[in-house]
């Protein structure tokens, strides 16, 4: 039977004008970065803030554990293993990305006792580089933004937490904070060439976080998605979009009690974040509930259970991170994101199983649901909600091997 087929000009002219989109898109869209996203971060007080501020947060959130050990079993639904494994994360290695706050969390002093407490956090970040894994993986600062009255205290800030701590620590990101215009995205990068070239650093070294807390950082005036900008002037360099509760809320016209991460302009916002931020490379986190759990028994049951129902709902809307404001909370995040992915791995282990197996179980998956099901095993076992062993008994086919290359033909980790 004869075919009729396009000519062979006509398919190299098809390839011309696909060629640019194609190359475009790789740069554009590259897919998600292969390092593991901290599953929170705590912020702390530059005020506070000291070497053994971890296990100081560690040893708070056991206590919180222990005086209300029967709200982690019923949170956990009686499942006494992810209580044990939230448990030794707390001991052992409590907070996973940590930043040292001198914005709204630290507020306006002296200048020299701005400048001693960002000398003392570059201090502080260079030693934890050493005490890892008992020390944040990731770690840095926020300093003050880059609005005419607050820039040049942050500025100065930023120089000095840098010469303290004798140039970039390993894993560290700083937060921009109060995101408006895209052109502060222009100005932060020029803002980390030069402190490079001062500090004789390698071009690229210095990684940051725009924190998206005002309305104009999601729409602009000319009608365009203002963050999804942001991330193509500035990846590289941009690591993580950060949703800002409060403030973000408040400027929406929210009153204080309905101002929650649950809140549809708090979704509308999320899912802004992580349409502009699919397949970039850049992280979306979550941000923060003042509900801390301190006062009487019931006061901090009704804390831990309100702090957890949100991680789970941040969790199953595709969020894997957010901010922690108190060490009570260090609890519920790991009973919570341990509990999750621990819940979830049994299924996506069977289905990748059937996957590598070419045989279709109950749900036939393709390509990109394999790459979904293997971003659970991932980030479940970089959580320590269960390890290689158990998935592998699982589903056999399930190796760190089959994993790896499952990855490598997908062009890297998609989120």
């Amino acid at each position: 039977m004869t075919i009729r087929a396009i000519s062979d000009d006509e398919r190299s002219r098809l390839d011309e004008l696909l060629a640019p989109v194609d190359a475009d898109l790789a740069v554009h869209f590259p897919g998600d970065r292969a390092a593991g996203q901290p599953v929170h971060t705590a912020y702390v007080s530059a005020a506070d803030i000291a070497v053994d501020t971890p296990a100081i947060w560690g040893e708070s959130a056991l206590a919180v554990a222990d005086s209300a050990a029967d709200v982690l079993a019923e949170l956990a639904g009686g499942d006494a293993t992810v209580v044990d494994l939230a448990r030794a994360r707390l001991r052992d290695n409590p907070i996973d990305d940590l930043r040292i706050d001198l914005e709204d969390g630290y507020g306006w002093r002296d200048d020299d006792v701005e400048d001693a407490h960002a000398r003392r956090a570059g201090e502080v970040l260079a030693a934890w580089t050493g005490r890892r894994p008992h020390a944040p993986r990731c770690a840095g600062v926020r300093a003050k933004g880059l609005g005419e009255r607050e820039r040049a205290r942050g500025l100065r800030t930023l120089e000095l937490v840098l010469d303290a701590a004798g140039g970039v620590p390993d894993g560290f990101v700083f937060t921009v904070p109060k995101l408006r215009d895209i052109r502060q995205v222009d100005a932060v990068n020029h803002l980390c060439g030069a402190f490079e070239r001062a500090h004789g650093l390698d071009e690229g070294a210095l990684r940051y976080e725009l924190q998206v807390e005002i309305p104009q950082a999601v729409l602009g005036p000319d009608g365009r998605a203002t963050v999804a900008e942001a991330i193509h002037r500035g990846r590289p360099r941009l690591s993580g979009l950060h949703y800002g509760t409060y403030d973000y809320s408040a400027a929406c016209g929210i009153v204080s009690a309905q101002q929650s991460l649950a809140h549809p302009v708090a979704d509308h916002a999320k899912a802004t974040m992580q349409a502009a931020a699919a397949q970039t490379g850049v992280w979306v986190s979550d941000g923060s509930t003042q509900v801390v759990p301190v006062g009487s028994a019931d006061q901090v049951a009704s804390a831990l259970r309100r702090h957890h129902a949100l991680v789970i709902r941040s969790l199953e809307r595709g969020i894997y991170q957010g901010w922690d404001m108190h060490p009570g909370h260090l609890v519920t995040r790991w009973s919570a994101v341990i509990g999750f992915f621990r819940s979830a791995m049994p299924t996506a282990a069977q289905r990748l199983q059937s996957y590598f197996d070419r045989r279709s179980g109950d749900v036939v998956d393709e390509p990109a649901t394999a790459m979904s099901l293997a971003l659970v095993l991932d980030r479940g076992l970089a959580a320590g909600a269960f390890t290689a062993q158990e998935v592998v008994g699982v589903a056999p086919l399930c190796t760190a091997g089959r994993l790896g290359e499952l990855r490598a033909a997908a062009g890297g980790l998609r989120a």
